[in-house]
């Protein structure tokens, strides 16, 4: 689970928070908004719910930046490390925000709506840094507006997702999209990503809508089979599937090239931020690299715990939890290049003091079915 901390008078608090207190959900501080982290019946039946039905999740919390004026698409691509020009109005690309150092700011979605108007969804802790970095960036013309408290964000997520969406007909003609393309039904946009390495959309609702939208939406899935689901299985389906969490897998100090993200770079790009450590990087081959661990005996590796081989350390974990499709301890770990682990091997994890004996794996542990 995502570091969380105690709620305070302070927070945000997403247009469905009282539907979430009403349904008994356990409430946690996350990237200074107060979000649903479990629902009474635990997050093993909600992530269980999301593989095998379907799922829905209020993810409000996520930024949501306006980059418009002319030339905006253009100008984005100059800033984040994905080729934008790789994608037509209509798609969405998940992207990088890097610092000169080459180490991650954020990691976001970014939906290309035309050549003069882009829409960012970084995580809700940096979006006010990634709207601060894009404004000092753009030129005279490009306007960068946040319109947090414009938009509501909810995922429905699981191989039931198309089935659900489908019972609305203002949505209906939408279940056929391409993966990571998107389309309008009315003020409500659409798109078929995720975060959870199954069949999904992510629909972006006027706030004044979303409470309507939350609860049709519940009463089908759970027609469905499916159910609620909050931040904690959120964090064990991302985990399954190897998916990085920015602050843990990648940050400012971890890039892209040593989390195995060098797929969401444009390497023949002229311009992006960090490219000039990036392309060094890269060409030098990273210290360390991100694997896969998959515990062999009883335990849960959790994040910020040594990886020793041989006695020796060899590496930290990054995320770890209890996988419910596996039914063992699943963990992304930094590991050492000069050490030479590669997958098949074994190495242990300093558990509090105890040793628990993984298997290195290349991610994902379970199959993704998001395509």
């Amino acid at each position: 689970m995502p570091a969380v901390s105690a709620i305070g008078d302070d927070l945000r608090t997403s247009p469905l928070h009282d539907r979430h207190v009403a349904l008994g959900a356990t409430m946690g501080a996350f990237g200074g908004w107060s979000m649903p982290l479990s629902y009474p019946d635990g997050t093993v039946a909600e992530h269980t719910a999301v593989r095998e039905s379907v799922g829905v999740f209020d993810v409000s919390h996520l930024g949501k930046l306006a980059i418009t004026g002319p030339g905006a698409a253009e100008f984005i691509n100059r800033c984040l490390s994905a080729d934008l020009a790789r994608i037509t109005p209509g798609h969405a690309q998940y992207t990088l925000a890097c610092a000169d150092s080459g180490g991650v700011v954020d990691d976001l979605i970014v939906y290309l709506v035309g050549p003069d108007e882009v829409l960012a969804i970084p995580n809700a802790a940096n979006a006010a840094t990634v709207a601060e970095l894009l404004r000092a960036a753009a030129p005279d013309g490009i306007a960068i507006t946040d319109r947090h408290h414009e938009l509501a964000v909810i995922a429905v997520q699981g191989p039931r997702s198309g089935e659900l969406l489908g019972t609305f007909a203002e949505f209906a003609g939408l279940t056929e999209l391409d993966y990571m393309a998107f389309a309008d039904a009315g003020q409500t946009r659409v798109c078929r990503t995720g975060y959870t390495g199954e069949h999904g959309y992510e629909l972006l609702v006027p706030v004044a809508a979303a409470p309507g939208l939350w609860d049709v939406l519940l009463a089908g899935a759970a027609a469905l089979g499916g159910r609620p689901a909050g931040l904690a299985a959120r964090d064990t389906l991302r985990t399954e599937m190897g998916y990085p969490l920015h602050g843990q897998d990648l940050s400012p100090q971890i890039t892209p090239v040593q989390a195995g993200s060098g797929w969401a770079v444009g390497w023949v790009k002229p311009e992006f931020w960090g490219r000039a450590a990036l392309l060094a990087e890269r060409q030098a081959g990273p210290a360390r690299r991100l694997r896969g661990l998959r515990a062999v005996g009883r335990g849960v590796p959790r994040p910020g715990m040594d990886v020793l081989r041989a006695g020796e350390r060899v590496g930290v974990t990054t995320s770890g939890t209890f996988s419910p499709t596996l039914r063992t301890g699943i963990a992304l770990a930094l590991l050492d290049s000069s050490a030479g682990v590669s997958p098949e091997d074994t190495v242990t994890v300093d558990v509090r003091g105890r040793v628990l004996e993984c298997v290195v794996v290349k991610p994902p542990f379970v199959p993704s079915h998001v395509r």
